[in-house]
């Protein structure tokens, strides 16, 4: 017989192998793709935002075109030359306004409005607050009239207002009321 003891025989203990980082638990892969969407989300979200504040400024510029080449082209003018600038100035406000609706508002058919229904379009999608009976009456039917009195200054903070809150609806839409007659037409379209 052997008299070798037979724990000699066996191997001395091997510690396992040091946890590696790769590849992750199965939590760690769902929090990473978690977080990607989330991210995604925030980008695509903020450069819509980008892209309708960079709008929203092209308009106002565009309407601060029109008030300044009215001051600049009405010095030294008579009054029939100003009356012309002046009907200029309404009508260019008025394409202003026509083309951030055509932007905004495409899936409705505003392009043939003129008159009444035109204001009704202007004070239902955005913020007309400023725009009185006498405004309303100079851009409904300026185009067809030879002289105006218009409150230039007056008519440009309401086109610009509208315009802002137009692009503002769109930017951070109010929430859903559970009142549907309080809800605004404005964030219906945003």
């Amino acid at each position: 017989m052997d008299s070798a003891n037979p724990l000699s025989q066996l191997a001395d203990i091997h510690m396992p192998e040091a946890v590696g980082f790769w590849p992750p638990a199965p939590g760690w892969w769902i929090l990473f793709f978690i977080i990607c969407a989330i991210l995604v989300w925030a980008l695509r979200r903020y450069y819509a935002n980008w892209k309708l504040q960079r709008a929203r400024s092209f308009a106002i510029r565009e309407l601060d075109k029109c008030l300044t080449a009215l001051s600049d082209q009405s010095q030294g003018k008579n009054a029939t030359e100003v009356d012309i600038l002046k009907l200029n100035f309404v009508s260019d406000v008025n394409g202003v306004l026509r083309r951030v609706a055509m932007k905004n508002f495409r899936h409705e058919n505003f392009a043939s409005l003129g008159g009444a229904a035109w204001i009704a379009f202007l004070r239902e999608h955005g913020d007309a607050g400023l725009l009185d009976d006498a405004q309303a009456f100079t851009l409904s039917q300026g185009r067809f009239a030879k002289h105006w009195e218009v409150d230039e200054q007056r008519l440009y903070q309401m086109a610009h207002q509208w315009i802002g809150s137009v692009y503002l609806a769109r930017i951070t839409p109010e929430k859903p009321s559970n009142n549907a007659s309080a809800a605004t037409p404005v964030s219906d379209h945003a």
